[in-house]
């Protein structure tokens, strides 16, 4: 009997698999009600009115932007109550990072470019949550109960059988995240068809959308990956659990109060949660209290994380844990 597909038969009987994605999709039906129940086509007249509202903030904008420019070049006096910004290019309506649109003006429509994004983001919350729990319980449940000892009476070769559990788990957990945010993702875009209204999806839209989601998948089998070293190095799935709640309670809560406290300079930087945020958005800003001086005039003030740095820090995470769990898993006594 193949290994692997063994591996795929015990993954899909476990029950707690089988009531995560319940679960999943019962968010997925709350989250389409919600939506159907809060949305509707505009009408011709709702479109019109938003146009002239988007038409008139742009004008706006450029009135704006040109008084700037005038006023720098010394052409107009400014009144004492006048904005002038560092960089004219901030009131510019051609370089907003998210142009005005008619669908900034529709209330009570579901825009699908618009939302789209935050939706993902909340499916890949609930794919990583389902990854790492499902990691945790898979091999962690083997363990406790003696599982393990049997498949190895049969194929004697202990990193055989841990790579064919960890295979598994994250080719399982590869196709069910793909089919998962194709469904979730394709019903919200004929929601925004039907019953609301598509907005601006061009190039770079379903460029940008299409890079969220990739990292997203990858950050999914990182969780699925992590959660599995974990509780293989501790033979039990409350293992991978306490070290989560222990991380977040310590580190992320305790260590963040106290670097506050002494005034540490770009704490973020010491963060695990710092650079999961990077890997998913892309990039991340942060404030650096130190950073400028005072009188010294304009000064940004903050720093970026980057989704290289993301990448790093959970790959090696992820890559030391693995290591660390099939070098243990090959030593130890699991009787």
């Amino acid at each position: 009997m193949n290994l692997v597909r063994a591996e795929v038969e015990r993954l899909a009987a476990r029950r707690f698999v089988q009531l995560m994605v319940v679960l999943l999709l019962i968010a997925f039906a709350v989250t389409v009600a919600t939506t159907l129940a809060g949305s509707h086509r505009p009408t011709s007249e709702e479109l019109s009115r938003a146009r002239a509202q988007a038409a008139e903030e742009v004008a706006t904008l450029e009135a704006a932007h040109n008084r700037c420019l005038r006023i720098k070049a010394g052409e107009v006096v400014p009144d004492e109550d006048d904005y002038i910004p560092r960089n004219c290019a901030e009131v510019d309506p051609a370089l907003r990072s998210e142009p005005i649109t008619a669908a900034n003006y529709l209330v009570g429509v579901f825009v699908f470019a618009q939302k789209a994004k935050p939706l993902l983001y909340f499916l890949i919350a609930f794919l990583v949550l389902f990854g790492f729990l499902v990691g945790a319980s898979y091999i962690g449940a083997d363990l406790n109960s003696g599982g393990v000892v049997n498949l190895l009476l049969w194929r004697p070769r202990r990193w055989a059988v841990l790579g064919a559990k960890l295979g598994t788990l994250l080719g399982a957990l590869l196709g069910l995240s793909a089919l998962a945010s194709a469904a979730y993702m394709g019903v919200f875009w004929l929601i925004g068809q039907a019953a609301g209204f598509p907005g601006g999806m061009d190039g770079e839209f379903w460029a940008s959308l299409g890079a969220t989601y990739g990292r997203g998948l990858g950050l999914v089998l990182l969780a699925g990956a992590l959660g599995f070293a974990i509780a293989t190095l501790g033979r039990h799935t409350a293992a991978a659990l306490g070290t989560v709640a222990a991380y977040l309670v310590v580190w992320e809560l305790g260590a963040r109060l106290v670097l506050d406290i002494v005034e540490a300079a770009q704490p973020e930087r010491w963060m695990l949660s710092s650079y999961v945020a990077a890997w998913l958005s892309g990039e991340v800003r942060f404030w650096d209290r130190f950073a400028c001086d005072a009188g010294s005039g304009f000064c940004d003030g903050t720093y970026a994380i980057g989704w290289p740095a993301g990448l790093a820090v959970l790959l090696t995470l992820a890559v030391g844990l693995v290591a660390a769990a099939f070098t243990t898993f090959r030593r130890r006594d699991l009787i």
